[in-house]
């Protein structure tokens, strides 16, 4: 039985790929770990590598996570997800993502990290990178307390 989480105060948007290295699964559960011990939950795609990673950590730190399905069968969603939201939207759910975050920290992934992260810097938001896409408005962070330190940082210009 999973702990009730406390009420965030905000979603964090924590996007990668469906499979990741050994590395990045180990990234994404120190930065799921550190968000909710911030008080803030994350929103995610839902599904398997980082999204799973992030969830397991956050929820071992007592913090809230949402996925965000593709699909229309809640029984998708990795076992650490909370609160499961079968968009049936398939990868247009990545801008629901990204729209559902005040902040991104993206994690390695592929095209469709890609696309969550140009949709979040469309829209204002901070984007951190951890092995993940360089991109012009996106912060290289080198540990998760470095991107998650930035995208908690309101006097940093992004």
């Amino acid at each position: 039985m999973i702990d009730q989480p406390r009420e965030p105060s905000a979603l964090i948007a924590v996007v990668g790929g469906a499979q990741c290295s050994p590395a990045e699964a180990a990234l994404a559960e120190a930065v799921g770990r550190l968000v909710a011990e911030q008080g803030l939950g994350i929103v995610c795609g839902g599904r398997g590598g980082v999204m799973a990673a992030v969830c397991r950590g956050a929820v071992q730190a007592g913090g809230l996570t949402v996925g965000l399905l593709p699909g229309d069968d809640p029984a998708e969603a990795n076992p650490w997800v909370q609160v499961v939201i079968p968009t049936g939207l398939g990868e247009a759910r990545n801008a629901l993502v990204a729209r559902a975050g005040v902040a991104m920290i993206a994690i390695g992934g592929s095209h469709g990290t890609l696309s969550e992260m140009a949709l979040a810097l469309k829209w204002g938001k901070r984007v951190a990178s951890l092995r993940s896409w360089e991109l012009p408005g996106v912060y290289k962070a080198e540990t998760p307390e470095d991107a998650v330190s930035y995208i908690l940082d309101s006097s940093v210009n992004s």
